[in-house]
């Protein structure tokens, strides 16, 4: 397709507080950034409010306002969304679950959430996990769906509205914390009873009691949660007039995409992770544009390294999205009539709670034929001190696309 190109590259989590070790910047701004820069200096800074008051700040609350998409409206839970990019269907009474592979510390007969991720459990490992427990648990009601990692689906058929009402708390907001206070209070609620059971059928899994007994860190819980029934988006299309393809590792943002009708790409190496190839959907981007209109681009890696409060991590995540991504990006960019490009985080995550906070979170918006006065640098406070604030984030994309 011709004309110009739109492209949002979302950091998750990238947004952070200012750290004493790094004489008062925050990750973004210590991180060498010379593409995010080289940008900022003509392009337009500011700041989005992506978590409305009163709800969860969560990366499916944040996400669907960048799509652009007022989550007082359109939100219904994190786990439905992901059932949309794994083609699970969802009756008008069906509720999907977040199911998280998690590691369990037990310890003087209480029990601690070690880490939400089970030592970022391998796809392969995780789905012998994942049969293992429909073998033994899955019933007319409930049954579980595999996906990436540890990050996995159980969908109950006909779920009572008292039960898909329930507030459950997301691991990551939990680790190293007991998660008593966390579980339903009823002894009789099927969703605790699924946790339970779930932990006898992982410890009998052949390849889970071998990690353990080699002292490795694996998987020996669930933890469901993110619960939701099937959204109902207005399609991409119909608002914009323009087609588009969400890339990403992580089913969320490709579920968000599918349902607003985007084609959600399968990029080779994107894990989700620090690992993730950066070169891969740096190169699927640009090949999508030469037949789509939009792109929106998703990098995992700064939130994970948040979620384990690892400062290095987050920095190096930083630092190989703007110069593994955005580097050959920009390049490729070149070849293209005139393209408008947005860089920013769904959510702040601070590396100090290792968990999402609801702040306004710094964007950039670069038009390539129409460059303006900007900022030395990219980061949280040369974003705040232009002055411009989007109080409805979902509103952002209108700016974007140049709608408004």
């Amino acid at each position: 397709m011709g004309g110009e190109k739109y492209l949002i590259v979302l950091g998750d989590g990238m947004a952070d507080e200012p750290r004493e070790e790094l004489d008062g910047r925050t990750p973004l701004e210590a991180a060498a950034t010379p593409n995010l820069d080289r940008l900022a200096a003509t392009a337009e800074l500011g700041t989005l409010t992506t978590i409305p008051a009163g709800y969860p700040a969560g990366s499916d609350v944040a996400n669907l306002a960048v799509f652009g998409y007022d989550p007082a409206r359109y939100y219904t839970g994190r786990a439905p969304l992901e059932a949309a990019s794994m083609g699970i269907e969802l009756g008008p009474a069906d509720v999907a679950f977040r199911c998280n592979l998690v590691n369990i510390l037990h310890y003087q007969g209480h029990g601690y959430m070690h880490d939400f991720s089970a030592g970022h459990i391998g796809t392969d490992e995780a789905r012998i996990v994942i049969q293992a427990l429909n073998d033994e648990l899955a019933t007319d009601e409930f049954r579980f769906h595999p996906g990436v990692s540890y990050r996995h689906l159980l969908a109950w058929r006909d779920c009572p509205a008292e039960l898909a009402a329930l507030t459950l708390t997301p691991p990551h907001d939990i680790t190293g914390q007991e998660i008593i206070g966390h579980l339903p209070d009823d002894p009789s609620n099927p969703l605790l009873q699924l946790m339970l059971s779930a932990q006898m059928v992982i410890h009998r899994v052949p390849l889970i009691r071998e990690k353990q007994e080699a002292g490795e860190e694996t998987a020996n819980a669930i933890w469901l949660w993110g619960q939701g029934r099937k959204p109902r988006l207005t399609s991409f299309f119909e608002r914009f007039g323009k087609t588009g393809v969400v890339i990403s590792a992580v089913d969320l943002l490709k579920g968000i995409g599918i349902c607003a009708g985007l084609e959600a790409l399968d990029v080779p190496g994107a894990t989700g992770y620090l690992d993730t190839s950066y070169e891969n959907k740096a190169e699927w981007a640009l090949r999508a544009l030469a037949d789509h209109d939009f792109v929106y681009l998703h990098v995992e890696a700064p939130d994970e390294a948040s979620h384990e409060g690892s400062l290095e991590k987050k920095i190096r995540a930083i630092e190989d999205l703007d110069r593994r991504l955005l580097g050959p990006l920009l390049e490729g960019l070149e070849r293209f009539a005139g393209y408008r490009l947005a860089v920013l985080p769904d959510h702040q995550t601070p590396i100090r709670t290792r968990t999402h906070a609801a702040g306004p979170v710094p964007y950039l918006l670069y038009d390539s034929g129409v460059p303006v006065s900007g900022a030395p640098c990219y980061g949280e406070r040369t974003a705040a001190a232009a002055g411009r604030h989007w109080p409805a984030g979902w509103e952002f994309i209108d700016r974007l696309m140049q709608n408004q």
